[in-house]
């Protein structure tokens, strides 16, 4: 059976659910909160999804802390995407924010880029997941989005 993960940190409960949804859709997977993961969990791992919120343009601090702590090259071999929620781009407020979105980005670039440091795969280009406001809900659709982009892993 092939190991699958998907570890997500969440704040307001859009990164969770967007996490839970994509467990769902690759089928067997575990699906952990990133405080509770354990290197145990990344034994003979062959999928991981890692998500986050943006929060100040990058991931959160637990998540940038799971990867300062992972062995190197920890995670060769495994095929991984990097997820995030945000504020799109085209619903944010016009002027400072864009601005600092267009220079800054959002956090499921950064993991991606920690996620091939590790030695990661990266089997989909990431992606993103909009929220209405800065907590929440998720944009109409976007579990459903969630669901499809994951399953194009497997």
């Amino acid at each position: 059976m092939t190991q699958k993960l998907v570890i997500y940190d969440s704040v307001f409960g859009n990164t969770e659910k967007v996490a839970h949804e994509i467990g769902k859709a690759l089928g067997d997977a575990t699906v952990k909160l990133v405080s509770e993961v354990n290197q145990s969990d990344l034994q003979d791992l062959e999928i991981l999804f890692i998500g986050s919120p943006t929060r100040g343009f990058r991931p959160t601090p637990a998540i940038m802390d799971f990867f300062k702590n992972l062995p190197n090259k920890a995670l060769v071999r495994v095929k991984a995407a990097a997820f995030d929620t945000r504020i799109p781009l085209e619903k944010a407020e016009p002027g400072f924010l864009r601005l600092m979105i267009k220079l800054f980005g959002y956090a499921d670039e950064k993991i991606a880029k920690k996620l091939e440091k590790a030695g990661a795969y990266l089997a989909l280009k990431s992606a993103g997941f909009g929220v209405k406001g800065t907590e929440g809900p998720l944009e109409d659709g976007e579990l459903e989005r969630a669901k499809y982009w994951a399953q194009i892993i497997l």
